[in-house]
């Protein structure tokens, strides 16, 4: 049975084929290690040619989803080879529902990254890169709950942190991530409640930053994103609950 194609079609068709394979792949549509249909098969149920459907298989190859094998076909590949920090493949982690279990992993990573992100920033941050965390925090205020500038202030916040380390690694992580944040911020900041209880989180990574105590900068970060899970899987689990309520991206 054909699967139901989404009319949306961007002005580049291999890249709409490209997001209607890897969602189904991400999803579960295709498991790993599961021969896709043939390019005939493909071509014929999403109307695209050969050309299209073979340069969408390029862009699902580069992102680690799927491996050709000669004579056998195109399989899904095991999950460790998918290119995880890929801005496309983490929207489409977002756009299929992500699981309780792949929230957790996001903010795994975060555990490791963002509280040594915060402790660098106290010592080496600038005084212009300090500021530039005061007004990010100050637009955080600012933003009116249930707009986009929710989510848009609380990703400048952490990437400002994320510059004021001063270490190229940590930048170009951050700048991977972004879409990851995005997110999951979409998701913790659902409710205006849980945006405006992150505030005074944010506020203590901030002054601890800003007072150049590192280790109270770690420990204030920790703290932030240990809520922030929580309110992350308790609004993915009244969405599981509550169909009408739609906290994905």
């Amino acid at each position: 049975m054909a699967k139901q194609v989404r009319e949306n079609r961007p002005r580049s068709v291999h890249a709409w084929v490209a997001y209607e394979l890897g969602t189904r792949i991400v999803s579960g549509g295709y498991s790993p290690g599961e021969y896709i249909p043939n390019e005939a098969t493909i071509g014929e149920e999403l109307n695209v040619s050969r050309t299209a459907l073979r340069e969408a298989f390029k862009l699902l190859s580069a992102k680690g989803l799927i491996e050709s094998r000669p004579k056998l076909g195109t399989r899904v590949r095991p999950k460790e080879c998918w290119n995880m920090f890929d801005s496309d493949v983490l929207k489409w982690c977002f756009e299929s529902t992500p699981s309780p279990e792949f929230l957790r992993s996001l903010f795994e990573v975060r555990e490791v990254i963002e509280p040594s992100s915060a402790a660098l920033a106290a010592k080496r941050g600038t005084p212009e890169q300090i500021d530039a965390i005061e007004k990010a925090y100050l637009a955080m205020e600012e933003a009116e709950a249930g707009t986009e500038d929710v989510i848009l202030t609380d990703i400048d916040f952490h990437m400002a942190i994320l510059r004021a380390t001063n270490n190229e690694f940590m930048i170009s992580l951050g700048q991977s991530i972004k879409t990851a944040l995005m997110g999951l911020f979409r998701i913790s900041s659902a409710e205006e409640s849980g945006f405006v209880a992150s505030l005074p989180g944010h506020k203590a990574v901030y002054q601890g930053i800003r007072d150049g105590d590192s280790e109270r900068a770690r420990f204030e970060m920790k703290s932030l994103l240990s809520k922030s899970v929580h309110r992350a899987l308790d609004t993915l689990s009244q969405e599981d609950s509550d169909p009408g309520v739609n906290v994905a991206v």
